[in-house]
C-alpha cells in the first residue's frame, strides 16, 4: 500500500511513520512527503530519511482549486493508495476528495469530537478535563468531523504542565497512527 504524507511543519509523526513501516514485509511504503510550506522541517526529515519530497504553497496558483489539482495530479502520478495527513494546516476540499474517496486520514491530537482544530492539546488542557487522547479519522470537508477509525485516551496527570501533555500525546499519535496504517493495509491486502 502506497502512502503520501502531508506535513506543515516539523514532521514527527511523519518520520514515525517512515520508521514504522521501514521493513517493506509491512506492506506499506511511504512514498513521499508533500508540504505546503517550502521552509518546513518534515522537509528535512524527508531528505534525511531518503524519502522523496515535493513542496508547493497555495500562494503559488490561481486558486485553491488549481492547487489540490495539482495534488491531484502529483498523488496520481506518483499512484499512492492513501493520504495521511500528519500535521497538514489545511482544509482539504472536492478536487482531492473526489479523487481520493474514503482515502484520506488525518490524526488529531484530541478525543474528537471534543476539542477540534489547531489547539486541540492546549483545549483540553485549559478546560481541565480528566482525559484528552488522539484520533484518527477519515477527512471530510469540514474540520476534525470525518468518521472516526480509532481513539487513543491519554489521562492528563495532576503535575502535568501543557509540554508534558503534548509530549505524551505526541507518542501516543505515533503509536496509533501506525497501528491503523497497518490495519488498513492489511484490510486492503486481505481484498486482493
Amino acid at each position: 500500500m502506497k502512502c503520501a504524507v502531508f506535513a506543515s511543519g516539523n514532521g514527527s509523526n511523519f518520520q514515525a511513520l517512515v520508521e514504522a513501516f521501514s521493513n517493506p514485509k509491512e506492506g506499506v511504503e511511504i512514498s513521499f512527503l508533500f508540504s505546503d510550506h517550502k521552509d518546513a522541517y518534515a522537509l528535512t526529515r524527508a531528505e534525511n530519511l531518503g524519502i522523496k519530497f515535493f513542496a508547493f504553497s497555495p500562494q503559488d496558483f490561481k486558486s485553491r482549486e488549481d492547487y489540490e489539482e495539482a495534488l491531484v495530479t502529483l498523488c496520481q502520478k506518483e499512484k499512492v493508495d492513501y493520504i495521511l495527513l500528519a500535521g497538514y494546516m489545511r482544509l482539504i476540499y472536492a478536487p482531492l476528495l473526489e479523487a481520493f474517496p474514503h482515502r484520506i486520514i488525518n490524526i488529531h491530537p484530541s478525543l474528537l469530537p471534543a476539542f477540534p482544530g489547531r489547539t486541540g492539546i492546549e483545549d483540553a488542557f485549559k478546560a481541565r478535563v480528566k482525559e484528552t487522547g488522539v484520533t484518527v479519522h477519515y477527512v471530510n470537508e469540514e474540520i476534525d468531523s470525518g468518521e472516526i477509525l480509532s481513539q487513543v485516551k491519554v489521562a492528563i496527570e495532576e503535575d502535568d504542565d501543557l509540554d508534558s501533555l503534548a509530549q505524551r500525546i505526541h507518542q501516543a499519535e505515533h503509536r496509533l497512527y501506525a497501528s491503523v496504517v497497518r490495519q488498513l493495509s492489511q484490510a486492503k491486502g486481505s481484498k486482493k
